[in-house]
């Protein structure tokens, strides 16, 4: 379509300021932005659209225009809704480079234009999709009528008979058509999740394919506007955060109409993602302010009327403020010079959502900041009876691993860490410096560890566990050695299982009737064996210093 067709429908609200001998350049796409360099998202021939945050002072407009000229994109169309009047500057600038400039009216929304023109583009490109984007105006409208992305996955389903679905970076399910019929499992999720991420590390160009179950799905990056790292190029800032769009369907021997089709509905999708960020906006902002006034040791008064002020944000429909766990969270890149903390803000925000969740944006009641490298999540639990603490109810540390491990694994591939602490709970703002200090304590312990995902919780600052990792390599080696090689040694020469019977009568707290039970030995048979293991290491296993340091050797082996 031409910039003239945009211009002479009234409905989007268009008002040209510049570029009139350009208007019969072809639009091929559109793209939403306030990035200061949005290069990394443009292919050419797009209709840019901004509502101008990334510009802060007049020295800002000419890098920001010379890059959308050198992307090659058809026109710029700033909105009026936030700073009002299209500045003078802006204006100048895309005269000098023949830029064609449109303000666009406070009364229409960056959905309805992005609609129009992706509508009309794909439109031409492909009769069958037609059926789809005609329809798709519900997905982003407001109230009953809307629905978000699950529409356009329904009108996918029952116009192309395509099942699709829209996955988070960590699998979990956040839209689907009802005409795709069961959710998808949330093994397939995870897969499908770590697959998307794995090629994206490898700059592999989409859409990419895998095979499951004996289906194929094709997976289709969602990559909004709103990025947290601003004008870098630097795949490893948004990996992490973009969704993707899963279609039951080999896009091998798709014709190009048909590829095409699937990123208009990309993005589609990534304009719903771009208003939820935004909707974030207010909730990190309260964090922020919170954690401020806990990190700088303000009184637990201060920082209840704090939460007490943000309670209709941060806890839609709980009323009275309940009890809260802090986590936090660090991503770590090898040899990179990437601002960490609003990528560990973004990923955590995700993390933290039950991948089984349903019902309202379950991330609601989640509210991240970001100090420095990392990222700390204060959530709100249901009150709890007086006769437990609240831990039993919320968030712990082994379920929230195993949850994001494996499709965070492959985004990480082998350059990046995620790390993660996550406190007790606290019943009080009173509670709330010392829950921090000790989410960071476990996210500590997490980092010690082997792996790309790590995580701790607080019950294990109580333990030995705190303790272990950080214990230097070489102590380890020399104390594990001079107590378990010899009995290593013996089992290697004889198979006598020296070792195994060791850590069962550990675990077994010294009982030989349990012990030998457990084995299925005689007692006498035990009894050899435990004799051996004293003769060879000059230890006595009835003393609790022994005891002890079989089971530390064990630990650290």
């Amino acid at each position: 379509m031409r910039l003239r067709a945009l211009l002479d429908t009234d409905a989007l609200g268009l008002r040209l300021l510049g570029g009139e001998d350009e208007l019969d350049r072809t639009v091929r796409g559109v793209m939403t932005t306030d990035l200061r360099d949005p290069s990394r998202y443009l292919s050419g021939g797009e209709l840019v659209l901004t509502g101008l945050a990334w510009r802060r002072n007049a020295s800002d407009t000419e890098p920001f225009v010379r890059l959308l000229v050198s992307a090659g994109v058809a026109a710029l169309a700033a909105g009026e809704a936030e700073l009002g009047a299209v500045p003078d500057d802006l204006i100048a600038a895309c005269a000098r480079h023949r830029l064609p400039l449109f303000a666009v009216n406070e009364s229409v929304a960056f959905a309805t234009i992005t609609e129009h023109v992706v509508r009309q583009v794909s439109g031409e490109r492909a009769g069958d999709l037609a059926a789809v984007v005609d329809r798709h105006r519900r997905m982003m409208t407001s109230g009953p009528a809307g629905g978000g992305p699950d529409v356009v996955l329904d009108l996918l389903g029952s116009d192309l008979d395509l099942r699709a679905w829209v996955l988070s970076p960590t699998g979990r399910l956040i839209a689907g058509s009802k005409v795709s019929g069961p959710a998808l499992p949330v093994d397939v999720c995870a897969k499908l999740a770590a697959e998307q991420l794995a090629a994206a590390r490898t700059g592999r160009r989409g859409p990419h394919r895998l095979a499951l179950d004996g289906s194929t799905y094709s997976l289709f990056p969602i990559r909004g506007g709103g990025r947290s790292a601003q004008g870098s190029r630097d795949v490893r800032e948004t990996v992490l955060s973009d969704w993707l769009l899963a279609v039951e369907a080999d896009a091998g021997d798709w014709p190009d109409e048909r590829l095409d089709l699937l990123q208009g509905v990309t993005q589609l999708i990534a304009v719903e993602r771009d208003r939820r960020d935004a909707a974030r906006t207010v909730r990190r902002r309260l964090a922020q302010e919170v954690l401020e006034l806990v990190q700088t040791g303000a009184a637990p008064s201060e920082i209840a009327a704090r939460l007490r002020v943000a309670a209709p944000v941060l806890l839609p429909g709980l009323g009275a403020a309940p009890h809260w766990q802090v986590v936090v969270a660090r991503v770590e890149w090898d040899g990179a010079d990437i601002e960490a903390g609003p990528v560990a803000q973004s990923l955590l925000e995700e993390i933290l959502v039950d991948p089984l969740a349903t019902g309202p944006e379950p991330s609601d009641r989640i509210a991240v900041a970001h100090s420095g490298d990392e990222a700390i999540a204060l959530v709100p639990l249901p009150a709890v009876s007086a006769e437990h603490d609240g831990s039993e109810s919320g968030i712990h540390a082994d379920v929230l691993l195993a949850a994001v491990r494996d499709p965070l694994s492959a985004g990480l591939d082998d350059d990046g860490r995620v790390t993660l602490g996550v406190s007790a709970a606290v019943h009080s703002a009173e509670g709330l410096r010392g829950a921090l200090e000790e989410a960071r304590h476990a996210r500590r312990v997490a980092a010690a560890r082997p792996g790309r995902v790590c995580a701790a919780g607080h019950q294990e600052l109580a333990s030995h566990v705190l303790l272990l990792p950080f214990v230097p390599d070489d102590v380890r080696r020399a104390f594990t050695a001079r107590l378990l090689d010899p009995l290593r040694d013996y089992d290697r020469r004889h198979r006598a299982e020296l070792i195994p019977t060791l850590e069962a009568f550990l675990e077994c707290d010294g009982s030989w009737t349990r012990c030998a039970s457990r084995l299925h030995l005689h007692v006498n048979t035990l009894r050899y064996r435990v004799g051996r293991i004293e003769q060879l290491t000059s230890r006595d296993l009835s003393r609790l210093e022994d005891k002890l340091d079989f089971f530390l050797a064990l630990r650290m082996s």
